[in-house]
């Protein structure tokens, strides 16, 4: 992931890695790991590797999948990451290492599946990044990612962006958007043909999201994510104000119980 200004803008320290998997975590990537393993058709003596593992909740949910004879590797460029993944990992059913996707610090073979969650989008060379998943799976084995849906099928994200665009300004409403900004499904498709992958397939799938109230869903997508930073500086005013604006945004999505709303994924695969 050298080089690459979305992947250095995402990446966290250990206090914000704590907060990704308290947070985000907890509420949205737990329930999107078990379909994506769920969908990988993991299997009990696979060797699979979780790339982009982030704190590693795919990696720990394939573990059991695959065992007792299976094992799993998760690799993260982010130290902070590695360690709120190491410290999670309680069973030490997983092998943790810092690396780059781009250059996977493995050898050819070394795989029978590979799951990359929410990560080719920070990529720009996601030419590489399959490539390399390619070259560490063995003959027959397969690659199986997640990849957020544009703004289009998230729209309370958009909603979010846009009230950050207003009160804190247009970078850091980017900032917002950067992971539904990814390759759409006909681009990702060609990607992995382009790889070398072959019966490449997609799926759709949703899930319903819930907060406790607008200011929370910005307090835990900010505690969990860059925006900790530049959102943190912004005065009393300033942030009542963007709270305001979120509620109001948002009322299409509010109920008595909070905030609800869709967030959509595609699940691509491909065999070696």
């Amino acid at each position: 992931m050298s080089d690459q200004t979305n992947v250095a803008a995402w990446q966290l320290d250990q206090s914000s890695a704590a907060a990704y998997e308290e947070y985000l975590v907890g509420r949205l990537f737990r329930r999107w790991a078990q379909r994506l393993v769920a969908h990988s058709s993991a299997a009990p003596g696979e060797r699979v590797l979780d790339a982009g593992c982030g704190t590693g909740i795919v990696a720990r949910t394939a573990a059991s999948h695959v065992a007792p004879e299976g094992s799993v590797v998760g690799v993260d460029i982010n130290e902070g990451m590695i360690a709120e993944a190491q410290r999670r990992d309680t069973a030490g059913e997983v092998t943790w290492k810092v690396g780059d996707l781009e250059r996977l610090p493995f050898d050819d073979g070394s795989f029978d599946l590979v799951l990359i969650e929410q990560v080719l989008q920070f990529i720009s060379n996601r030419e590489q990044a399959l490539a390399e998943a390619r070259r560490v799976l063995a003959p027959g084995g397969r690659v199986v990612l997640a990849l957020l849906r544009d703004l289009e099928f998230n729209r309370s994200y958009g909603v979010l962006a846009e009230v950050l665009d207003r009160h804190a300004g247009a970078e850091i409403g980017d900032m917002m958007r950067s992971p539904f900004a990814g390759p759409g499904a006909e681009d990702i498709l060609e990607e992995l043909n382009r790889a070398g992958f072959r019966n490449v397939g997609i799926r759709h799938d949703v899930l319903d999201v819930r907060y406790p109230s607008p200011a929370e869903y910005l307090r835990q997508e900010a505690a969990s994510s860059p925006l900790a930073g530049p959102l943190g500086e912004l005065d009393d005013r300033t942030l009542q104000a963007l709270i305001a604006d979120l509620d109001g945004a948002l009322a299409r999505f509010t109920d008595d119980a909070g905030v609800v709303f869709p967030m959509e994924t595609y699940f691509v695969s491909g065999y070696r």
